[in-house]
């Protein structure tokens, strides 16, 4: 299935829309912090002197890059429906807790009235807009009319190999952290999943516990469907990659900082664990980002769409019509964080 040439340019015309939404507020965070201390405060690196709390994580970055990515595929490939689809998806999941925690007690106290005023309406947007894409993903959808047209193919076999033990894996981890935040800190139930007062959390991004339950079950699902080599696991799975890779590369610089590896071995297990596993997320990122990066091999043409039946034009073992080269006009190509895996680090108190 291809889309329209009318639903590629709405999914276009809404991505472009997510784009803006996100650039500005990462623009308001440049211009209140300057860049070096935004990208500190991104990797956990708090600095309880300023005044100004930003408004975004470094997986906003990441969004912007998604969004812009999609918007050119929607432009330029018919077969962009489930890169659409995906980046709605994760708009919803990224922005749908806004409606509810930007106005809470704690938000009151940390961002301005003209900051949350301006986040909620932002929020609004995203949510429409990210569903939007969804049903245009879903019913913008069409055969192709002929050969020439070029429909998504899935990932190789061992690049759906590959990327299916990345992803699984990544997203095991994930839950494994979560269950063992529950087991640790229960009087932050359900907080930790829904926001609160108890929380911190960024003005434009979910709760901590959301955003990384909604994070393993993307990678878990493109895992399965790149094991499947099924059609729409490129773009899932490069989404769900480029948002796991923020929580990777930050854990790792937040150890390099405090040169955690060079005292590795007197650090408490848990510790030693949690390290491990921001290796292990910026691996596992990189690796479902290399092999999904190339389309899988290109499936056997079918019957030729002009054949009316026996008798009616070539038959497969026919040489090409005059003047069309062979195998030309059949598919040939396919379409196209969160917090870290230890409970994500919180700003100080009364940010």
């Amino acid at each position: 299935m291809i889309l329209t040439r009318g639903a590629r340019a709405t999914g276009a015309v809404l991505s472009a829309v997510l784009a803006v939404i996100v650039a500005s507020w990462l623009i308001r965070d440049v211009d209140a912090l300057g860049f070096g201390q935004l990208w500190r405060n991104w990797a956990g690196l708090y600095d309880t002197s300023l005044r100004v709390a930003p408004t975004t994580s470094g997986t906003d970055l990441v969004l912007f890059v998604v969004y812009v990515a999609v918007a050119v595929a929607a432009l330029r490939a018919a077969s962009a429906a489930s890169a659409l689809a995906v980046a709605g998806m994760v708009t919803l999941t990224v922005r749908l807790p806004g409606l509810w925690t930007i106005g809470s007690h704690r938000m009151e106290a940390v961002y301005s009235d003209d900051l949350r005023s301006r986040a909620l309406i932002c929020a609004f947007v995203a949510v429409a807009a990210g569903a939007a894409m969804v049903i245009t993903a879903g019913a913008g959808r069409r055969p192709p009319v002929d050969s020439y047209e070029r429909t998504p193919t899935g990932p190789g076999p061992g690049a759906g190999v590959l990327a299916f033990l990345a992803l699984c894996a990544a997203g095991a981890v994930l839950i494994a952290w979560e269950i063992r935040q529950v087991v640790r800190d229960p009087e932050f139930f359900p907080d930790w999943y829904v926001g609160g007062d108890r929380i911190a959390q960024y003005l434009t991004g979910p709760p901590p516990g959301w955003a990384t339950v909604m994070l393993a079950l993307l990678c878990v699902f493109a895992g399965i469907s790149a094991a499947a080599r099924a059609r729409h696991a490129r773009p899932f799975g490069l989404v769900a990659a480029a948002v796991l890779l923020p929580g990777g590369v930050f854990g790792v610089v937040r150890i390099v900082h405090y040169d955690m590896l060079e005292h590795f071995g007197d650090l408490p297990t848990e510790l030693q664990l949690s390290l491990l596993s921001s290796f292990f997320q910026l691996l596992a990122a990189l690796a479902a980002l290399l092999a999904l990066a190339v389309p899988g091999p290109v499936p056997a043409p079918g019957q030729d769409p002009w054949a009316g039946g026996p008798g009616w034009g070539p038959t497969p073992a026919t040489p090409p019509y005059p003047g069309q080269r062979p195998g030309y006009g059949y598919p040939q190509g396919g379409s196209g964080g969160f917090g870290p895996p230890p409970p994500p680090s919180q700003p100080p108190p009364g940010w």
